[in-house]
């Protein structure tokens, strides 16, 4: 334990020094790329820059993905949009530690670059590092892990040399789409609380896999931008396995267990806690600075409006109904071509039976009380 505090600090301390320090003529420059993990906010992967320089004894990895769970109202700050991500500092034998545990992948991109340059990187991020530029506000798509070290190596030169040269034809959630193939929950969550901006065509470059893909074409002065690329630790591919609470099927059982029961309290229920999840979509939106959770026309499936038919009745009750119906079918032309309609499938069609289901009681009801 003493042993690793000893290292840090001595690790802290050279580098604190080092930015009056000169590079030789054989420091290193690399990006590495880490594969997916388990976790959400590892789910698409991490991006680090890495500066090696052997006669110095030097051996460091700047990473912009750090977060702090001990943060007041952590989760609060993120959904609103202005939780602060800050740059650190680590050995590489430590970050590489990390991913060896976890099994993912890293692969490492040698960049070629004057000394010149690197020096000017080198300094650069020793600046960030001990003053309050360390920081920045997280934004999903346009400020993350990956484009900070791509504005980092771009800012280098007069000319961007890292562009996105993946598919730009697809929507951000097209592209996000099969990160969630074995996280059901996360897919469902995500597809329902995104909103229209990523539906717009995916022409930012901010994931670890494009990045690494663009640095593979980026060229300066005539020549690849890459030296060489190697796998630092090769990935171990996790077996799938189908489970039942983990899948559609689930979603399916429990709603049609909900229409096969066939109560007007369990209906009206149902609808109350989609009327529940409609509101927090409208408020979050207005609430949050996160560009992707605005304008979200799910709420057009989850209509807060359920939330009042429990306390309606007749002619209210019945337009309150015929109302919703019309925005499901709104909602249906506007989700019929994106990727999770899949997904949407079940609450939808339980949607429009149950509607129908509490329309026609309501009027045997009303029909009946006229006799």
């Amino acid at each position: 334990m003493f042993k690793k505090i000893f290292f840090f600090l001595l690790l802290f301390t050279s580098i604190a020094f080092s930015q009056e320090q000169k590079l030789s003529p054989s420091t290193e420059v690399s990006i590495f790329t880490c594969g997916r993990g388990d976790q959400l906010y590892s789910t698409f992967g991490h991006t680090a820059l890495r500066i090696k320089d052997v006669e110095n004894q030097l051996d460091v990895v700047y990473n912009y993905g750090a977060f702090d769970f001990r943060t007041e109202n952590f989760y609060l700050k993120f959904v609103k949009g202005d939780l602060q991500y800050f740059m650190t500092a680590t050995s590489v034998e430590d970050f590489i530690m990390e991913y060896q545990m976890d099994e993912r992948e890293v692969i490492e991109q040698k960049l070629n670059l004057s000394l010149e340059k690197k020096q000017e990187l080198f300094e650069h991020l020793n600046t960030n590092l001990f003053s309050t530029e360390k920081y920045y506000t997280y934004k999903f798509i346009d400020k993350n892990c990956t484009t900070m070290v791509a504005d980092k190596i771009n800012g280098l030169f007069s000319e961007k040399l890292i562009e996105k040269v993946d598919d730009k034809s697809i929507s951000y959630r097209e592209l996000l789409y099969p990160y969630f193939d074995d996280y059901f929950w996360y897919k469902l969550g995500i597809n329902i609380i995104f909103g229209a901006k990523t539906d717009a065509k995916a022409e930012k470059l901010f994931l670890p896999v494009e990045l690494l893909n663009s640095l593979d074409k980026a060229k300066v002065d005539g020549k690849l931008l890459v030296s060489k690329k190697e796998i630092i630790i090769k990935g171990k591919e996790k077996p799938t396995s189908f489970s039942f609470f983990n899948s559609i099927y689930f979603i399916i059982a429990f709603l049609l267990l909900i229409i096969v029961i066939n109560k007007r309290i369990l209906f009206l229920s149902y609808l109350s806690v989609c009327g529940l999840l409609g509101i927090f979509l409208c408020l979050v939106g207005f609430y949050s600075e996160h560009q992707e959770i605005l304008w979200n026309y799910n709420a057009l499936l989850f209509s807060p409006l359920f939330i009042l038919l429990p306390f309606v009745k007749g002619n209210i009750f019945k337009k309150i109904i015929d109302f919703n119906l019309i925005l499901l079918l709104v909602y249906i032309v506007i989700i019929f071509t994106k990727p999770y309609l899949v997904l949407m499938i079940p609450f939808i069609l339980s949607s429009i039976y149950i509607l129908l289901k509490l329309k026609k009681k309501s009027q045997e009801k009303l029909l009946s009380s006229v006799k």
